[in-house]
């Protein structure tokens, strides 16, 4: 038999059993077999080359299938699962792992598995010259083992035997993965049985152990520039955002002194630092009392109050920090001039404020602190001058024509007048830069002295001006202040008798005990009337029995007598009805008349105090009822 039968078996790649026909069917011809025999022992060991050289083939293909993936991942994580599954695939083990050299700990520890099911395996860490892996990390060589448990050359340890043991590791292979001369991990391949590892194979794993840890130093590199851009991308952003909270500080800056420089006031400032930095803002004075709410938050139904103590507490430590402080939702930022606390201004933002914005609501209240300087100092100067001419006035010290000065300041003295004395406790100082203030709100004069100010405001209704002084100077010093009121005057010529006549308004409020009320010589009935300089005896009369009078003279019925009657008989109807030669039931019908005309009440002692003051007046001024 021709011996080219085994090149036909070697061109189609026949199993190493085929190989023994030819020989078999030589022998059974009878054919000598000799020359067979070599030839299928030659064609077996080309077999065998080219096997190998097939197999060695299929790895470098693999190899380079192997650095192209890894080439193509970016995120590290990605990389080491990638290299473990293609170990764990190409070298046909039951798992395959890698540890990572960790510099801080002077150690190894496994990072990612392919194939493993013990959870105490993952996060093992191998010391230097521990075990197979610590071995190799330490020694930069390849190590490998059919058994490790029985294998006496490597220093076991229980952490590294226990997990081995758990997850049924017994052949082990394992080759550094070096970047120059630097292990920077081990690159493993294990079987739960014995087996050993051929150089073929370890050869493979070392060249995948190499690409690994180039692709593992890509992927971290990629990674540190990547942080770096990143780095720099927030710096970009930072000094973007710097530069653009700078230039929006600028100019609202800008506005915010062209605003002062046109005469605008702390509500115009407030709209700016709310029109930039959103949300609402409360200006404090430098007690701690809100001048101005853009947008009163505070009150508002649905939000929450300030917590002032916070806020002023915040107050404190940004005038002593120069600088913005937050409390909550709140920024808080507040001045001081010569140690003197002058303004707060407390913004409750909308949403988050950068840091770079802050110096917007610092400057705002710099600003606002400047402009509640300035506005002092006016005041102060106005109300010198008008607290002069209204003294000039109470004293009667006409000298240069008071209307005149009076018209400099925007008041003219013949229109009709209201003069107020109020009555309070302390603050001498804040009550008088609140009359102040009113006056120059209304076009008025006001003064002050050691517990009571003095106004001369328009209006004709002393009482109800004085109830509206003493309601809101006693909110404005939070104590209770007593108001007497006199007017209307007109020309500087009646100021004089009115202020005599509302200083005994208000003393006679607090003898009445109406301490914190306020009230002219109308409303203080026959007290007012007993107090006052103008004797008004037709006035009083009329205000009491007003309605009693008008009913007479419409209906000719004699309700005014009927009443004198009841009162002189001491509030007996039958006698009534006997001096008056009537019915005692049409003096109970007058009577229901009068009450209805009178109002609830008119019987009370009080009240009944007062109708017969009145009503006696009124027989002394009817000419021939003197009797």
């Amino acid at each position: 038999m021709d011996a080219r039968v085994f090149l036909d078996l070697l061109a189609r790649e026949a199993s190493a059993v085929e190989f023994e026909g030819p020989v078999l069917a030589a022998r059974a011809a009878g054919l000598d077999t000799g020359p067979l025999e070599e030839a299928k022992v030659a064609a077996l060991k080309v077999r065998g080359l080219l096997r190998h050289r097939a197999k060695r083939e299929a790895e470098l293909a693999a190899l380079f299938d192997t650095a192209g993936d890894l080439a193509a991942l970016r995120d590290l994580d990605a990389v080491l699962e990638a290299i473990v599954r293609r170990v764990r695939r190409l070298l046909g083990c039951d798992i395959a792992y890698m540890a990572l050299d960790d510099p801080a700990h002077g150690d190894t520890y496994i990072r990612v598995t392919d194939g493993a099911i013990s959870p105490r395996f993952r996060g093992l860490r191998l010391g230097m010259g521990e075990g197979l892996g610590g071995l190799v990390a330490q020694t930069a060589t390849p190590y490998t083992t059919p058994d490790y448990l029985t294998d006496e050359r490597f220093m076991h340890t229980t952490p590294i035997d226990t997990a081995v043991r758990d997850e049924g590791l017994v052949a082990i292979l394992g080759v550094p993965m070096k970047l120059g001369s630097r292990v920077i991990g081990v690159l493993f391949a294990a079987n739960r049985s014995a087996r050993p590892f051929p150089r073929e194979e370890v050869a493979l794993l070392v060249s995948l152990g190499a690409h690994a840890a180039v692709a593992i130093d890509n992927a971290r590199l990629l990674q540190e520039t990547r942080a770096a851009l990143d780095e720099l991308s927030e710096a970009n952003r930072l000094i973007r955002a710097h530069s653009e909270a700078v230039e929006r500080a600028a100019l609202a800056h800008d506005r915010m002194t062209g605003l002062v420089l046109r005469g605008g006031g702390v509500e115009d400032l407030a709209a700016v630092v709310t029109e930039v930095l959103g949300g609402t803002l409360t200006v404090l004075d430098g007690a701690g009392r809100p001048i101005h709410e853009a947008c009163p938050a505070s009150k508002g139904k649905d939000a929450a109050p300030f917590p002032m103590e916070a806020v002023l507490d915040a107050a404190r430590s940004s005038r002593a920090l120069g600088r913005t402080v937050r409390r909550g939702d709140l920024l808080v930022a507040s001045v001081d001039v010569g140690g003197e606390p002058m303004c707060t201004l407390v913004l409750r933002a909308a949403g988050t404020v950068p840091d770079a914005d802050l110096p917007i609501l610092e400057r705002a209240a710099i600003v606002t602190a400047l402009l509640l300087l300035f506005r002092r100092s006016v005041a102060e100067a106005e109300e010198r001058v008008r607290g002069e001419l209204l003294d000039d006035l109470i004293a009667g010290r006409w000298g240069e024509g008071p209307r005149d000065r009076a018209g400099r300041l925007g008041v003219d003295l013949d229109a009709a007048h209201v003069l107020v004395v109020a009555r309070h406790e302390g603050q001498r100082e804040r009550a008088a830069f609140w009359a102040s203030s009113q006056a120059a709100l209304y076009g008025g004069l006001a003064g002050g002295r050691d517990g009571e100010v003095v106004l001369l405001l328009p209006g004709d209704r002393p009482g109800a001006l004085a109830r509206q002084v003493a309601a809101e100077l006693g909110a404005s010093l939070g104590t209770p202040v007593t108001a007497g009121a006199s007017g209307p005057v007109r020309g500087p010529e009646g100021v004089p008798g009115a202020h005599a006549e509302a200083r005994r308004c208000a003393d006679a409020l607090r003898a009445l005990g109406r301490t914190g009320d306020g009230a002219g010589p109308e409303e203080l009935g026959f007290v007012g009337l007993l107090m006052g300089d103008r004797q008004d005896v037709g006035g009083f009369v009329r205000s009491v029995l007003g309605p009693l009078l008008d009913y007479d003279e419409r209906r000719g019925t004699a309700l005014v007598a009927t009443l004198e009657a009841y009162f002189a008989t001491g509030g007996s109807q039958a006698r009534a009805a006997e001096a008056l030669h009537i019915h005692v039931n049409t003096v109970t019908q007058r009577l229901d008349r009068m009450g209805r005309l009178l109002g609830e009440g008119w019987q009370e002692p009080g009240r009944a105090l007062e109708i017969q003051l009145a009503l006696k007046l009124h027989r002394l001024t009817q000419p021939g009822r003197n009797g």
